[in-house]
């Protein structure tokens, strides 16, 4: 093989499809790819040189629909190496290689099998391959190539969308837009005509016209009228290929509505209505119905009634069902037979909803005469004046007083006597009466207008011949008030300064009540009592408007010396009588802060509160409660100690023994008894030894120093006198409990030769003391000069 330069492989094309395109030319893309590959030389001898190889290619076309018995030629495959002598294999792959599309291995000739629809898939896209057919190795890269469907128009347009409904109101002006209606074509759009679709009306092309190229419907006359005709059914066709011979059309149904305008008044069926009423028919009642019709319809239909002002007209009113669009006709005051017997209305219906484009149509209203006859019936009596009767009386006026009169007339022509009475439903307590007769009301009780002012009394008026035909009416008695109250200060009754008030200060302002309501208003005088008016603490203001202030008239108080003072205040009315009363401002002294504000008004706690601050004094009172606590709980166990003593000295007396270590204070400690007492213990006119004693040698011998003075023997006598004379005072003595007491006399005398008083220091020597010498001493002896004498001795010693 001779080395070339640019030795190609071609992929020729046969295009079929450029028989049915006409004068169309095919476009075709040429791409060039390089590929070093080796080339083979004198047979065994490899070339190195580099060559140039490539895939020229275009689309194949293939028609759609194509009805022959054979495959259908598509295009041809071949290699400019292919010499023809079979060596060449070519292959394909991609969507529908070896089903819809078959390739002959040595020719390259690819071929159609199946029916193509370009609707359904529009191009397929494969890939070539030339390959050596004995090893089967690839001579050239793979490359791509596409085998596009050539549309053909066999698809007719169709409207998707329908059905088609659309509207347009009445009376519209031509070429008025009523809708738009669009047809598709599954053809190809960008070859040939087979997709250009145009459209046309076949039925109803009289009333509305279809745009060709956008399918906008509109119409074609001015006077549509929905009364006339409500719709219209138009058929409107679409045709491909832009309308020529041999195109294919759909076609479908509009349905258009034609909807309503006010372009119609209300008329009345009649021109004259009659109907008939009794004159005791209610106000409100319902006299008849008129109704007016209208053409259109929804809300134009809807419509208002009126009453021209005609004869009669202010009697009765019009309103509208908003149900039925009827004119109902009531009663709007009393009907009366007897000043007229027929009345004539004139009833007017007007569109609530007025088009102004067709006012011109007509005028949008209509009347009709309603013609109302009025019936006679026996009325009740009729009050006059009427209703709401006001009546005025004074409180202080008499039983019998007259209050007022009523009066009620039969209305009908046979004008019946009336009878009069007081629905005691109102008047239970009988407070007024009336005369059957003349209508008269009269007092029936004393009034007090303090407890009710006003009166409404129900006053039943009936028929003398028939009492089925009755009436009432209110009466309002107002009672009219005279000065029978004193005026009375308003509380509070009490007022409090400071104690640093100033001159001029004012402290208080007096209001007053009065239960009474002068009509000229109140006015109250103000003064303090005569014993009070040369009061030098406090002055009265009065500000001439109904009240009055009380001012301080000197500077500064001590609320320790007075903290409370009385200041009676009297107050008097401008009533006819005049009437007064007196009452007491209560008015206290309090300590207050430099802003003022009142601290306390009590004099203790000014003391208390003058040393302390609130903080200490809340200190103080926690420590109080502390120690209270405390002495309860020594008392308390003191009791049970003492208690358990009690229990000991059952057993036994003599370990009942009271130890102190207190000497005294000598002359001076005085206040335990009054020692002058017992300085006459001292003085013993004369010892006499014959009395019955306790032995002198068991006594302390202190006590013997003082009782003989020279050592001899002692007498007793005054000594047990003074005793039994205490021993007396202690039991007459009801407010000394039962029990032992023990009480110390410190005076130590003036010859002592012991330096302390104590029994203990006396008897040291033994450690059971023999209290036997006490077997004579009176009862309920407590104690004496440091010894301890137990109660249950009592009855030896008497």
């Amino acid at each position: 093989m001779v080395p070339t330069q640019g030795l190609q492989i071609s992929l020729l094309l046969l295009v079929l499809g450029s028989l049915h395109c006409g004068s169309c030319e095919p476009s075709v893309d040429t791409r060039t790819s390089s590929k070093a590959i080796g080339k083979v030389e004198d047979k065994g001898t490899m070339s190195h040189e580099r060559v140039k190889r490539g895939w020229v290619w275009n689309q194949f076309f293939v028609v759609e629909e194509y009805t022959g018995t054979e495959p259908l030629y598509v295009g041809k495959i071949h290699s400019d190496s292919d010499e023809g002598d079979g060596s060449i294999k070519y292959t394909i792959s991609g969507e529908g290689a070896g089903t819809i599309f078959i390739i002959d291995e040595i020719t390259g000739d690819i071929h159609a099998t199946e029916r193509l629809d370009r609707e359904e898939k529009t191009y397929y896209t494969l890939r070539a391959q030339a390959r050596d057919r004995l090893t089967d190795q690839p001579l050239e890269p793979e490359s791509e190539f596409i085998i596009k469907v050539q549309d053909i128009n066999d698809s007719e347009p169709k409207f998707l969308e329908g059905p088609y409904i659309g509207s347009v109101p009445e009376l519209s002006p031509i070429g008025t837009s009523v809708m738009k209606v669009t047809a598709s074509d599954a053809d190809d759009p960008t070859y040939g005509s087979s997709a250009r679709v145009v459209y046309s009306v076949l039925e109803g092309e009289k009333y509305f016209t279809v745009d060709s190229q956008t399918g906008v419907i509109r119409t074609a006359v001015a006077d549509l009228d929905r009364e006339t005709q409500d719709r219209y059914e138009l058929v409107v066709k679409a045709t491909d290929m832009a309308g020529q011979m041999g195109g294919l059309s759909g076609s479908t149904t509009v349905t258009i509505v034609i909807t309503d305008v006010n372009d119609n008044p209300p008329r009345f069926p009649q021109k004259m209505y009659q109907f008939s009423v009794s004159e005791g028919a209610a106000v409100g009642t319902a006299v008849g119905r008129v109704m007016a019709t209208d053409a259109d319809m929804g809300e134009n239909t809807d419509m208002s009634y009126l009453i021209r002002a005609e004869d009669g007209g202010e009697l009765f009113r019009v309103s509208t069902d908003g149900e039925t669009q009827e004119a109902v006709i009531t009663i709007q005051k009393p009907l009366d037979y007897e000043n007229m017997q027929t009345h004539r209305v004139v009833v007017e219906a007007v569109n609530k909803h007025v088009d102004p484009r067709f006012v011109d149509l007509g005028s949008f209203r209509d009347q009709t005469i309603v013609v109302v006859t009025v019936s006679d019936t026996d009325e009740p009596p009729l009050f006059r004046p009427s209703a709401g009767a006001v009546m005025e009386v004074h409180e202080d006026a008499r039983v019998g007083t007259l209050v007022g009169i009523v009066t009620a007339v039969d209305p009908d022509v046979e004008n019946a006597p009336v009878r009069y009475s007081i629905d005691r439903g109102t008047d239970q307590e009988k407070i007024f009466n009336i005369d059957a007769v003349t209508g008269a009301i009269t007092l029936g009780k004393v009034l007090d207008r303090e407890t009710a002012g006003w009166h409404n009394v129900t006053v039943t008026a009936v028929e003398a011949d028939n009492h089925s035909q009755a009436s009432q009416t209110t009466v309002s008695i107002r009672i009219l008030d005279v000065n029978d109250n004193p005026p009375e200060l308003a509380t509070p009754y009490e007022a409090s300064i400071c104690e640093d008030a100033k001159p001029g200060q004012l402290i208080h302002t007096i209001s007053v009540v009065d239960r009474d309501e002068p009509q000229s208003g109140h006015r109250f005088y103000f003064t303090l009592v005569p014993e009070a008016a040369n009061n030098r603490h406090f002055t009265l203001w009065d500000v001439k408007d109904n009240t009055a202030g009380v001012r301080t008239q000197r500077a500064g108080f001590n609320r320790r010396e007075q903290n409370v003072y009385l200041l009676p205040i009297l107050v008097v009315d401008g009533g006819s009588p005049a009437l007064s009363s007196t009452g007491t401002l209560t008015i206290h002294v309090c300590g207050c802060d430099t802003d003022g504000t009142i601290q306390s008004c009590n004099s203790t706690a000014y003391v208390a509160s003058a040393a302390l601050s609130p903080g200490a004094l809340i200190a103080l009172l926690v420590c109080v409660l502390i120690l209270i606590v405390l002495v309860l709980l020594i008392l308390t166990l003191k009791r049970q100690r003492k208690g358990q003593r009690m229990s000991e000295d059952e057993e036994d007396m003599r370990d009942n023994v009271i130890k102190y270590n207190d000497e005294g204070g000598g002359e001076q400690d005085t206040q335990a008894y009054d020692m002058s007492a017992l300085r006459s213990l001292y003085d013993f006119p004369e010892v006499k030894g014959s009395e019955s004693g306790p032995d002198l040698r068991s006594l302390p011998q202190w006590i013997q120093s003082r009782v003989t003075g020279d050592g001899g023997p002692a007498d007793f006598s005054l000594f047990r006198g003074y005793i039994r004379k205490k021993v007396e005072q202690a039991d007459a003595d009801l407010s000394v409990p039962p029990y032992d007491s023990f009480q110390t006399y410190a005076f130590e005398g003036s010859s002592s030769p012991a330096l302390s008083l104590s029994s203990i220091h006396t008897l040291s020597t033994a450690s059971e003391q023999d209290f036997s010498y006490l077997s004579d001493w009176g009862p309920r002896f407590r104690q004496l000069a440091g010894f301890y004498v137990p109660s249950h001795l009592e009855e030896d010693a008497s």
